[in-house]
């Protein structure tokens, strides 16, 4: 049974948009309507594949197909498999037609501000999934924008045809194995003056955006992101935690972040997006018998090289023994 503060829904369609990216449509478990969401919207998403215990995951709703928006008892997710991660692929192997799950209620970390003259909508790989959420939004509502979308190749884009359908003219499709990298500098420059952007992707991309923003005079509050944390690099390894304070030593697995490993031992620490941007997780670092891996965007570059404090969520250890001060 789900947590109070979780919803209860049951998975009524899955649809394969590309080899590794499927559709999921959640409906609530009781019929009843789902709490009211807006583009650029993110729900939690509670898995526990074997050998990791429970775990969250973060899915950004979709909000609907091209035109027609998902009636208020549903929730439209899409999950790329990650064959080295264990949540998404867990998502693929196990969720079907019928499955139940429990989630939160919709969180905005990425909200689409309506004010904007115009909104310049840049997505890459799945960070497509906020993004046209966006469009959605911005071609309903008869807003002007613009729209670039990039990616390896175009058999691996997650609603590529919608997207070129809904945006019809103002779409920019992007095929890295076409035609080498997108050119953002040379996307931001050609826009009219106030232009926001919303950029969602690999960190690689947000940050070419907001450096080609800042050579060119952009204010930073014009351009918005929301990151999509890198899938494990293969190098992961096993480690325990000693906590400072109580004595306890937890094992974090190769697949389990120390938050999750510390919430599943009945630690209860601070966090909140679990993607190393808000800065509630940090623990001090009074011990590390190998190099930290930090993975967040929230620490400073200094922070990270003093070696003095983590975020948990996302940044991990290569050693086999670190001991926070908590």
């Amino acid at each position: 049974m789900p947590k109070k503060e979780h919803i209860a829904v049951v998975v009524s369609a899955v649809t394969q948009l590309t080899p590794r990216i499927r559709e999921y449509l959640l409906a609530a478990g009781d019929g009843r309507p789902l709490p009211a969401y807006e583009a650029g919207s993110h729900i939690e998403v509670l898995i526990n594949p074997e050998g990791i215990g429970e775990t969250v995951r973060h899915y950004s709703l979709i909000g609907g197909t091209e035109t027609i928006d998902d009636g208020r008892s549903a929730y439209r997710i899409a999950v790329q498999r990650e064959d080295r991660a264990r949540g998404s692929a867990h998502i693929h192997h196990t969720l079907e037609v019928g499955s139940q799950l429990a989630i939160s209620a919709p969180k905005n970390e990425f909200r689409l501000d309506h004010r904007d003259s115009k909104s310049l909508l840049i997505a890459g790989g799945i960070g497509i999934t906020p993004i046209f959420a966006m469009l959605r939004s911005l071609v309903q509502r008869r807003r002007p924008f613009g729209m670039a979308y990039t990616g390896r190749s175009r058999g691996e884009m997650a609603y590529v045809d919608a997207v070129q359908r809904l945006a019809g003219p103002h779409a920019h499709i992007h095929c890295n194995d076409e035609g080498g990298l997108l050119d953002v500098k040379a996307l931001l420059a050609a826009q009219p003056a106030h232009t926001s952007a919303y950029v969602c992707g690999p960190a690689a991309l947000i940050d070419a955006v907001r450096h080609a923003a800042a050579e060119l005079g952009w204010d930073t509050q014009r351009v918005r992101s929301e990151l999509f944390t890198p899938p494990p690099t293969g190098d992961e390894v096993a480690f325990d935690v000693v906590l400072k304070q109580s004595g306890q030593t937890i094992r974090v697995g190769a697949n389990t972040s120390i938050l999750d490993a510390l919430k599943n031992a009945g630690q209860h620490p601070l966090f909140d997006c679990r993607r190393g941007e808000c800065g509630l997780c940090p623990l001090g670092i009074l011990e590390a018998d190998g190099p930290i891996t930090h993975r967040d965007r929230y620490l400073s570059d200094a922070e990270k090289a003093s070696g003095k404090t983590l975020c948990v969520c996302v940044s991990r250890l290569q050693g086999s023994r670190l001991v926070l001060d908590a």
